[in-house]
């Protein structure tokens, strides 16, 4: 069996010091005091924005101002009767200043219990020391949830890349950076779908599941339904559901691109596609000509819409008209 890593901050392997923690939970709940029983906790406030709004308070100075805070408890140091910790929120890190004298016998003493990783919440006043650190003074303190896996060792993170793929959960609590990303990722496709909103574009949901392969020469993912009792194929691209909707009564205006594209010049040659725009009339232009060559679907007349996929037709005749 592979030897156990051991904590130089601890001398336990990870497997000793998640028994250690499973203990301790259980100790909280035979004495009444579970943390997963609490679902909600009155947060005001967020680290980075008290950085900002104090951030011309002077050293050794209290701002009078009382908030909450909520997050995971990245680190810890206590030294006798008063303790510092780090709290991590949505938005960063601040600083927690917790003393014994403020907190009380009974929760000073729990909170020297709690482990790095617990996420608690945390009600005082915000105050810059006297090195210049924005902190909260604590006079409450919560645990709202247990730590049951001690986090990676501080100074060296998640580095293994393939851990850090199979667990992200881990690699977003290690890496702050990885989470900004994820942020990041989140407002693009936000912008994205407004943009496609405010162009009347409709978002629709594709199967992931198909009876059979789409994606070219793409080595297909096979699975079984068990329900249907059939064979089933992992989706690789999304376009050929894409494609039957169209066809599904989605119209496209009469002066759509792909029916500009249909215009002839006096020649008697498609135009240039540089030469096309697509106004009203170059689309009047299409649908005319296409219902003089007998291009145009039965039920179809030249002032009426057409959807995608009767566009698609018109155009497979008027290239062999050409030909």
């Amino acid at each position: 069996m592979e030897e156990q890593k051991k904590n130089p901050a601890q001398g336990l392997s990870e497997s000793e010091q998640v028994q250690v923690r499973r203990q301790k939970l259980a100790d909280l709940q035979a004495a009444g005091h579970d943390p997963f029983t609490l679902t909600k906790y009155p947060q005001d406030a967020y680290s980075a924005d008290l950085k900002e709004e104090f951030k011309d308070l002077p050293n050794e100075t209290d701002s009078g101002k009382q908030v909450a805070l909520a997050g995971r408890m990245m680190s810890k140091r206590v030294m006798g009767k008063a303790s510092f910790a780090h709290l991590r929120d949505d938005k960063g890190d601040i600083q927690l200043y917790v003393r014994r004298d403020e907190l009380g016998d009974e929760s000073y003493a729990a909170f020297k219990k709690l482990d790095v990783g617990d996420i608690i919440g945390v009600k005082g006043e915000v105050f810059r020391t006297k090195t210049g650190e924005l902190s909260v003074r604590a006079t409450e303190l919560t645990l709202l949830a247990k730590s049951l896996r001690p986090l990676p060792e501080k100074f060296h993170g998640l580095t293994d890349t393939e851990m850090r793929y199979r667990q992200r959960y881990v690699d977003l609590i290690a890496n702050p950076e990885v989470k900004d990303t994820f942020v990041k990722r989140s407002q693009i496709l936000k912008e994205i779908r407004a943009y496609l909103d405010e162009k009347g574009f409709l978002e629709v949901d594709t199967p992931i599941l198909t009876p059979f392969e789409i994606g070219a020469s793409a080595r297909p993912f096979y699975t079984h339904h068990n329900t249907l009792n059939m064979d089933m194929v992992l989706r690789i691209e999304t376009e050929l559901y894409l494609k039957r909707i169209l066809p599904d009564g989605a119209a496209i205006p009469a002066n759509a691109t792909e029916l500009a594209e249909l215009v002839w010049d006096d020649a008697g040659k498609p135009a240039p596609a540089a030469a096309l725009d697509t106004d009203a009339t170059n689309a009047q232009k299409a649908l005319t000509w296409a219902s003089e060559n007998q291009l145009l679907p039965s039920n179809k007349t030249a002032d009426a819409s057409v959807s995608y996929w009767e566009v698609i037709q018109i155009w497979r005749k008027a290239q062999t008209l050409k030909n």
